[in-house]
């Protein structure tokens, strides 16, 4: 894992703002933005929860999955050009992990 994905990634879940290269984390009042070339591809919810929602922005890309998988409770993987997400097929769209 790049070191860049491993910063940007933990500045994410510790909601501090982050800009280096391609990645940005923006911190606003009641979320937390993982961007990647300027692509929203991870929000960090203020709730009791701790809610997180990924999407891809229609990136199926190596840099874009690395980036996402260095989130907690992410793992993508491909097969057959395809993504699975936490082992059930996904098609990059918003979704809130669980």
């Amino acid at each position: 894992m790049r070191k860049i994905t491993q910063e940007s990634v933990a500045a994410f879940m510790s909601a501090r703002k982050f800009n280096r290269g391609n990645m940005q984390v923006e911190v606003l009042e009641n979320v937390s933005v993982l961007k990647l070339y300027n692509n929203p591809i991870a929000y960090k919810y203020n709730d009791p929860q701790g809610t997180i929602s990924i999407q891809n922005c229609g990136w199926f890309s190596k840099i874009t999955k690395e980036r996402l998988n260095a989130i907690p409770k992410v793992s993508i993987n491909q097969k057959n050009w395809e993504w699975y997400l936490n082992g059930e097929k996904w098609n990059g769209k918003l979704i809130d992990l669980k």
